[in-house]
């Protein structure tokens, strides 16, 4: 009895240990369950023509060739009628605000010309493109020549000429949905660090006097010193401070582009430019890309602001069209 209990124990035990067995070996042979592909963020979905760097870069080229584009020397009236004549070529209506500012500080009347183009004018939405064209009297950061006039490639050539070509595809391809005004503003950089309101006497002229009365617009975008290798874009305080959303939606744009490596999600200190005043008196949210970085370069600006070497040499096509791809991108998304 007690043999026989042992041995159908034993038996019993033996069934046990070759099922676990054979459990333990189907587990151990069945393969791990397949990883999920990774899914890859998805290009920005938005019809819009393509940007051509090699035709803003020639823009560049063709501001130099008129010397410092100074208020009240030739090369400023000849560069504002050539302004003038490529917006023609694009644009629905042209504007020209002619008139003379006064340099706070030094008491000075200099000659004012904003050139602005308007496409698709009667659409009650609007997007709003500016950059300054005009270049610095003074090389005042720079080391010798310091009472001569800068060449201003990076320093007003760069956003004008990304404009141009911007106006250019707004030609071939037109907006439906919305309208855009490009605003090319003068005398922005005359001013004296130690004076107030004495930078940008274009764009103040130009808030407080619209090319047309009580003119609105949903966003803005200036674009200063957004052509020179190795650029930058963090999001500058007073863009943040005044459109928030736009700063946002601009920079997840340049990344779904694949410029992150431009587009960093940093900010950086306020910045006194043109989109001040359009945010200030003419109450539009505008934000600015600009290079500042204060912690790459000493001056935040770049080595070469305001300074001799703000020439050709220092312009990249490449980031010529990070920036015209982009703000190219936001207006055709805005116009979905």
């Amino acid at each position: 009895m007690n043999l026989m209990n042992t041995t159908l124990k034993s038996l019993l035990l033996l069934v046990l240990i070759a099922f676990c067995f054979s459990a333990c070996d189907r587990t151990g042979t069945t393969e791990p369950p397949a990883k999920k592909p990774k899914t890859k963020k998805p290009k920005l979905q938005v019809d819009r023509p393509a940007f051509d760097a090699d035709a803003a870069y020639a823009y560049v080229e063709e501001q130099l060739a008129f010397g410092p584009r100074v208020p009240g020397t030739p090369a400023q009236a000849k560069c504002a009628n050539w302004l003038k004549t490529e917006l023609e070529l694009s644009a629905d209506k042209v504007y020209v605000q002619e008139d003379r500012v006064i340099l706070p500080g030094k008491n000075k009347e200099l000659p004012m010309f904003n050139v602005i183009g308007s496409f698709n004018p009667s659409a009650k939405n609007r997007v709003l493109l500016c950059a300054h064209w005009d270049t610095r009297p003074v090389a005042d950061q720079d080391d010798e020549r310091k009472d001569e006039p800068i060449p201003g490639a990076n320093d007003g050539g760069s956003g004008t000429a990304v404009l141009l070509e911007i106006a250019k595809q707004l030609k071939a391809k037109p907006v439906k949905q919305i309208g855009v005004d490009i605003v090319l503003f003068d005398v922005e950089d005359y001013g004296d660090s130690g004076v107030a309101d004495s930078y940008c006497l274009g764009s103040q002229y130009w808030s407080r006097n619209p090319h047309i009365p009580g003119y609105k617009a949903n966003f803005g975008i200036l674009l200063d010193m957004v052509g020179a290798k190795g650029s930058v874009f963090l999001q500058e305080a007073n863009s943040i401070s005044y459109a928030r959303n736009i700063v946002k939606d601009v920079w997840n744009i340049g990344h779904a582009l694949g410029y992150s490596s431009f587009f960093l999600k940093e900010r950086t200190g306020a910045v006194t430019d043109d989109h001040l005043y359009v945010n200030r008196i003419a109450k539009i949210p505008t934000i600015d890309i600009i290079q500042y970085d204060p912690n790459i370069f000493s001056k935040g600006f770049g080595d070469y602001w305001h300074t001799h070497e703000d020439d050709i040499s220092i312009i990249d096509r490449t980031t010529l069209k990070v920036v015209g791809e982009t703000v190219l991108a936001t207006v055709y998304m805005a116009d979905k």
